[in-house]
C-alpha cells in the first residue's frame, strides 16, 4: 500500500521504535513508516488502517507492538475474533496486562458478554493502572447492559471514580455511559444531570454529550449551510417555472436594477 514520502517511520512512540531494533535497520523503517498510517488512520478511516496493519503484520509478526497494532485495527473494523487473537499475542510476548480490558470487549463484540464479565473479576484487573481500570469497569457496565442486567450495570458504573470531582481523560466517557444507563432505566432527571457533568467534563469531544442533553430539552438543530442551499433551490426552481419573485408591495421584483 502507498505511502506518503513525508511519512518516515520516525513519528513512531519511542517505546515502539525500541522494539523495532530487533529488526533489520531497512525493515525496521518499512515496519515503522507502515505503524504511523495504522495510527494516523485509524480514527477517521479504519478500514485503510486495517490494510497498513497486515503489511506490518506480515512485515514483523514476532514484535508485539506490531500484533497490538494489528489487534486495534481489526478491533476499530469490528473483526472481533481477528482482534482478540492479536492481543492475546502481544500479550503474550510482552508479558503486559494492558490489553485486558480491550480483549474484554472483544468477547463482548462476539456476543459472549459473560466471559467479559469473568474476565473483570480475575487477578489482572488489581494489576492494570487507573485508567484501565476504569476501562475494565465500562466494559464490564456493557457486559451487563448485553445481558439485560440494566440495574446492575448502574450499579457497576457507580464508583469513587464516578463520585470523583477531578476530571481525568476518562472521566467524560464514565459519567456518559452512567448517564446513559440512568436514561437506559427511565431515570431522565437523574440522566440529564450526570449528561451535563460528562459534558463538563469533556474537553475533547469524546463523547456526544451535547447532543444528547439537547435531545433531552427537545432542542433541534438545522444546519444553516443546508438552509441556506435550501433556499437557494427554491428560488432556482421558481425561476426555472416562470414564476416571478415579487417585492413587498406585490409589485414584480426589478433583478435588473431601476429602469426609471
Amino acid at each position: 500500500m502507498p505511502i506518503p514520502p513525508e511519512v518516515t517511520g520516525e513519528e513512531i512512540d519511542p517505546d515502539v521504535r525500541q522494539e523495532l531494533m530487533s529488526l533489520p535497520k531497512g525493515l525496521a523503517e518499512d515496519v515503522s513508516r507502515n505503524l504511523v498510517m495504522v495510527a494516523q488512520l485509524i480514527d477517521e478511516d479504519p478500514e485503510k488502517a486495517y490494510g497498513y496493519s497486515r503489511v506490518a503484520l506480515r512485515l514483523a509478526s514476532r514484535v508485539a507492538a506490531v500484533r497490538e497494532a494489528a489487534g486495534f485495527a481489526a478491533y476499530a473494523t469490528q473483526k472481533y475474533s481477528e482482534a482478540l487473537a492479536e492481543f492475546r499475542a502481544a500479550r503474550r510476548m510482552s508479558g503486559g496486562v494492558e490489553l485486558w480490558p480491550v480483549m474484554a470487549d472483544c468477547e463482548r463484540g462476539l456476543g459472549r458478554p459473560e466471559r467479559a464479565l469473568a474476565m473483570a473479576g480475575e487477578p489482572e484487573v488489581q494489576k492494570l493502572d487507573k485508567a484501565g481500570q476504569v476501562e475494565m469497569r465500562l466494559v464490564a457496565a456493557g457486559a451487563r447492559r448485553d445481558m439485560g442486567q440494566l440495574d446492575a450495570a448502574i450499579v457497576t458504573l457507580q464508583s469513587p471514580e464516578l463520585a470523583s470531582g477531578a476530571v481525568h481523560p476518562w472521566t467524560a466517557r464514565l459519567r456518559y455511559a452512567y448517564a446513559d444507563a440512568l436514561l437506559a432505566a427511565g431515570r431522565e432527571r437523574e440522566a440529564r444531570e450526570w449528561f451535563a457533568k460528562a459534558l463538563e467534563a469533556d474537553k475533547d469531544g469524546a463523547t456526544d454529550a451535547s447532543d444528547r442533553l439537547a435531545e433531552m430539552d427537545g432542542v433541534e438543530f438545522v444546519d444553516a449551510f443546508d438552509e441556506a442551499e435550501d433556499e437557494t433551490d427554491e428560488v432556482q426552481g421558481a425561476e426555472e417555472s416562470g414564476v416571478v419573485a415579487l417585492d413587498d408591495e406585490g409589485d414584480e421584483d426589478d433583478r435588473d436594477g431601476d429602469k426609471g
